[in-house]
């Protein structure tokens, strides 16, 4: 396995793990005011990076591949994600999640023309049925109709989508831009349409209510959310292409699940190894696939 498929599934294992950190704070802190507080905490890290000499640099089509970036992948995203889970069922979620390998794939064949070879589609496959599993397991037992909520399951697919385009619009722009830069412009770009939606929450929330270690997650899932996960997606997206990258968000759904097993007391089964090997075959066979690397900025 490469390097930069590593770097690929560490960013999902973040994004995956704070699917259940995102729905521990939303029970204590309003979801637009969350949101607002994980830009504010971003982009005060990333502040050194706002440079002029270097922004002046970034072309007219980039700043607008940035925007939509930042608007699919960080701004749609954050909010239909914590609205969702927060309305649905963690089940729900990760069924409706583990389409996003399959849809990116689509979006890379629609929009790049990255027709995926027969790896792709295997890895795909395997993938998919891994997180199935888990899902069917974990439903059994469960009442129909117990948790389901129309608008919240529409929610997360809405955040598939959104995470979908996010991947495809980041294969295009690493390639002439540093995964730093990336972070911190569309960071910048997140918290300035955040803004009018957690202002009133920002003024008139009663943080006493707040546990410290409540707001010691939202300081974790900022950091992790918004920068690791972010640079590390970055610095691994621009060496695969967008069809072979779409395998490794098959761990998101996969992490979410062990982020339950060890924090929340579930048992793992025979039915969790038997998802994690299709997941992890997957992923394997999706990185061995022979490919040229494209030339990079340095």
């Amino acid at each position: 396995m490469t390097r930069y498929a590593l770097l690929l599934m560490a960013s999902m294992f973040l994004v995956g793990s704070n699917v259940g950190i995102g729905k521990s704070i939303v029970a204590s802190v309003p979801v637009p005011l969350f949101a607002l507080l994980r830009f504010v905490i971003a982009v005060g890290v990333l502040a050194p990076f706002y440079r002029p000499t270097r922004m002046r640099r970034v072309k007219r089509a980039e700043w607008l591949n940035l925007f939509l970036q930042a608007f699919f992948g960080t701004f749609l995203f954050t909010l239909l994600m914590l609205n969702g889970v927060q309305r649905t069922s963690a089940v729900a979620a990760g069924v409706i999640t583990s389409t996003i390998p399959a849809v990116v794939a689509l979006l890379s064949w629609l929009l790049l023309k990255e027709r995926p070879g027969a790896r792709v589609l295997a890895a795909i496959v395997l993938s998919m049925l891994g997180i199935l599993i888990v899902n069917v397991a974990n439903t059994r037992g469960v009442t129909a109709g117990r948790h389901s909520n129309v608008l919240g399951n529409l929610m997360v697919m809405g955040a598939v989508v959104c995470e979908s385009i996010y991947v495809v619009l980041s294969r295009r722009l690493t390639q002439t831009l540093a995964p730093i830069d990336i972070c911190a412009y569309t960071h910048g770009f997140g918290l300035l349409l955040m803004l009018p939606l957690g202002a009133s929450a920002l003024l008139h929330f009663e943080y006493g209510s707040v546990t410290p270690g409540v707001w010691a997650l939202l300081v974790w899932y900022a950091l992790s959310a918004s920068i690791f996960a972010f640079w590390l997606w970055m610095k691994g997206i621009r060496h695969v292409p967008g069809a072979l990258a779409g395998v490794f968000t098959a761990v998101l759904p996969l992490a979410a699940a062990a982020y339950g097993m060890v924090f929340l007391g579930e048992r793992p089964t025979l039915a969790h190894g038997l998802a994690l090997l299709c997941v992890m075959s997957g992923i394997a066979l999706a990185s061995l696939r022979p490919r040229s690397v494209l030339p990079v900025a340095s």
